[in-house]
């Protein structure tokens, strides 16, 4: 038998400007995984001026800084998640998970027959 089941999407705001959704999470957690904005676009698939001006527009919008740049060298430069976006993602996360077990709890109350 077909299930159906239900799907939302959140996203966070700063004075009605969006902070983050789906697509920029997946954005901040490839910056953390490749440690540098060039190798994250490569593993998303975009233009890195894509995901430099959604970075940009981010921060912006942020309270606090998003992440840590340093200056290329002999290995080339890095850029880091800072304290405070890795908390917000890890907040993030764990209000779409809430919000997901909430949503099919009180789906599963109606009774579709």
């Amino acid at each position: 038998m077909n299930r159906i089941q239900v799907r939302a999407k959140v996203w966070l705001e700063v004075d009605g400007e969006p902070l983050i959704g789906s697509g920029r999470e997946r954005l901040l957690l490839a910056i953390e995984r490749c440690g540098s904005l060039n190798a994250a676009a490569a593993e998303l698939g975009i233009p890195y001026r894509k995901l430099w001006a959604q970075l940009q527009q981010m921060e912006d919008h942020a309270p606090f800084p998003l992440v840590e740049r340093s200056k290329g060298g002999k290995g080339g430069g890095s850029t880091q998640l800072t304290i405070e976006a890795k908390e917000l993602l890890q907040r993030f996360a764990r209000l779409k998970l809430g919000l997901n077990e909430l949503i099919d709890e009180k789906f599963a109350e109606e009774d579709l027959r």
